[in-house]
């Protein structure tokens, strides 16, 4: 009888244990065309993107919340001085980069964002801190810098964003009195599933090349670049802004799967690969659902993007159309 109740005990505890939880993430280089650049060019992107998923999926394994995984991979972006965001953030037609971030968890539906700010180093760190810190969900400029001050953050000089090739860019942009846009982005944006079932998202850009100084994009704005909600899914893009506020293409992915009850790869095509089609507006989005399910759809000549699973393996793909996918161990 001892022996059966014992079993009994350890049956009921066993059982007791949750299920292990399926979790996930997805990440972004930016939306545009990467013909333009060298093998090794893209090589050091893809590198900056594993080591970027590597740190997000370090603290999901463990059980670690979403927002902190979106947290930790971007500021691996922004730190690289690869992408459209942070320390390669480009550069305004004043010479001097102004920089959008927003992040927002899925579970709350809590958001903070902040744009044109000009002497942060993680725009993406200091959009969380907007939102656990104020009441507020955006702040911009000279008010969202003097936050960072009050938080500790140590404002940089414009030379910490000085990079050879964004330079470079500017100053044949200028010389050409460039007036289209450019084809290539950069942005950076991440989608998380924890392991709790909490979805996330965060994107972090300069905007577009040559931009009007004040000019603010879709990364920052909360339904049109970055959004989340636990009873749908989580949703950054990339690509030319004005396009994706006006659509709020986030959120409208978004309200179909909750609303129209659609896949979500349907739910983001249709919005990114017909309506965005339609208005000749350029870019992508990388979304995630609660069940895992993830789309990446783009209608550029590409856009560079890793996923890693509960299994650990990174996919990295999109730097064009034809590009085969390339795996990496998610630990390093």
């Amino acid at each position: 009888m001892k022996k059966l109740g014992l079993v009994l005990i350890l049956a009921v505890s066993v059982a007791a244990q949750p299920p292990a939880r399926n979790f996930g993430m997805v990440i972004h280089g930016g939306a545009g065309n990467y013909d333009s650049m060298t093998a090794e060019q893209i090589g050091q992107r893809r590198d900056a993107m594993t080591k970027a998923i590597q740190a997000g999926y370090a603290i999901l394994k463990r059980g670690g919340a979403s927002l902190d995984a979106v947290e930790a991979a971007i500021r691996v972006m922004e730190d690289s001085g690869l992408f459209d965001s942070g320390r390669g953030a480009y550069y305004t037609k004043d010479g001097v980069p102004e920089m959008d971030a927003a992040i927002m968890d899925g579970r709350t539906l809590a958001a903070g964002s902040v744009a044109s700010v000009q002497h942060i180093a993680n725009p993406i760190h200091l959009a969380r801190l907007v939102m656990e810190k104020t009441p507020h969900v955006l702040l911009v400029g000279a008010g969202a810098e003097e936050f960072a001050k009050s938080q500790g953050i140590e404002l940089v000089s414009p030379y910490y964003f000085y990079t050879e090739r964004e330079w470079n860019r500017f100053q044949k942009a200028k010389e050409a009195a460039e007036k289209k846009k450019s084809s290539e982005h950069g942005t950076v944006g991440a989608v998380v599933l924890d392991q709790a079932g909490n979805l996330a998202a965060g994107t972090s850009t300069g905007g577009t090349v040559m931009k009007m100084p004040g000019r603010v994009g879709d990364s920052p704005i909360i339904g049109a670049g970055t959004y989340a909600n636990n009873l749908s899914c989580a949703v950054s893009g990339t690509g030319t802004g004005e396009f994706y506020m006006r659509n709020v293409v986030a959120s409208d992915i978004c309200a179909r799967v909750r609303y129209l009850h659609v896949p979500l790869e349907q739910a983001a095509d249709d919005v990114v690969m017909k309506e965005l089609v339609e208005q000749h507006g350029d870019g992508g989005v990388i979304a995630m659902d609660r069940q895992g399910n993830v789309a990446t759809p783009f209608n550029t000549a590409g856009m560079m993007t890793a996923t890693v699973r509960a299994d650990g393996v990174i996919t990295l793909r999109g730097w064009n159309k034809s590009a085969k996918p390339v795996t990496a161990p998610a630990e390093k």
